[in-house]
């Protein structure tokens, strides 16, 4: 198509709580009715949506709503892997209903499906929308695999050319992204690659292409990562924080405010 219809922010946010109502009733209390009207409600609305972006719209549609159950069963082991991961979470609908990292995950899921079809501009409307009530900015075309776990998750940023494998933890105020900011460099792989079972903790920044983090390593808090680091390593941020009395302690004299 020559030109795009952009969806209306509104419509794309009712479309994605409608898929999440549909997937997980159980958090709605939805009757069978209710759910089977949602269903019919959801499949137009979104057929609508693809019209302005794809001349296979209902094609697309049809696709979509045939996986929507493989979907789910993933969203369910992402759900499971934060439920084990997490000792303040007590049951999976509690994770499903509540956490906005699952939240994000699902989003993520959804919009990467899409994305994966070449639906234009919908899948980062979904993303951003995520973003904007969960703090959590994924791309859709970044590539997660299964299962997948976010804890707290406020800053978290993934890039459209991340590769992360299976069994993957992300805490709060991670990172993975470029090592510059260049037009030139659209086409290339510019984000890092987070290989099975890593566990990246609160505010590690992690950059590049090239940069690729070994199975079963640990990336520590604060940690700034350029390179590559080899399977089962420990890579840790060290600071100094001194203690003092403040009897006889004077302030120095290069304190400023």
């Amino acid at each position: 198509m020559s030109q795009f219809i952009i969806p209306n922010q509104k419509t794309v946010e009712k479309t994605i709580k409608s898929i999440f109502e549909l997937l997980f009733p159980e958090t709605h209390s939805f009757t069978e009715e209710e759910i089977e009207c949602n269903r019919k409600n959801l499949q137009a609305n979104l057929s609508q949506i693809l019209s302005g972006l794809t001349a296979n719209n209902d094609e697309i549609t049809k696709r979509f709503f045939n996986n929507l159950e493989n979907i789910k069963k993933i969203l369910l082991r992402d759900a499971d892997f934060i439920l084990e991961s997490d000792p303040a979470a007590t049951q999976q609908i509690e994770v499903i209903a509540i956490y906005p990292g699952f939240f994000a995950i699902f989003s993520y899921r959804i919009a990467n499906f899409l994305t994966k079809l070449s639906v234009p501009i919908f899948p980062r409307m979904i993303t951003e929308y995520a973003h904007r009530v969960t703090g959590i900015d994924i791309h859709p075309g970044a590539a997660i695999g299964i299962p997948f776990s976010i804890d707290h998750g406020t800053g978290i940023v993934i890039g459209e050319t991340a590769i992360i494998g299976n069994n993957v933890k992300v805490y709060q105020g991670v990172t993975l992204g470029a090592l510059s900011v260049d037009k030139s460099k659209a086409s290339t792989k510019r984000h890092p690659t987070i290989e099975d079972n890593v566990i990246l903790y609160a505010g590690c920044t992690i950059l590049g292409g090239e940069t690729v983090v070994g199975r079963n390593s640990i990336i520590g808090g604060n940690v700034w990562l350029t390179e590559s680091i080899a399977p089962f390593s420990v890579v840790y941020h060290k600071s100094e924080i001194i203690i003092r009395n403040q009897n006889g302690y004077q302030e120095p004299i290069n304190f400023i405010i």
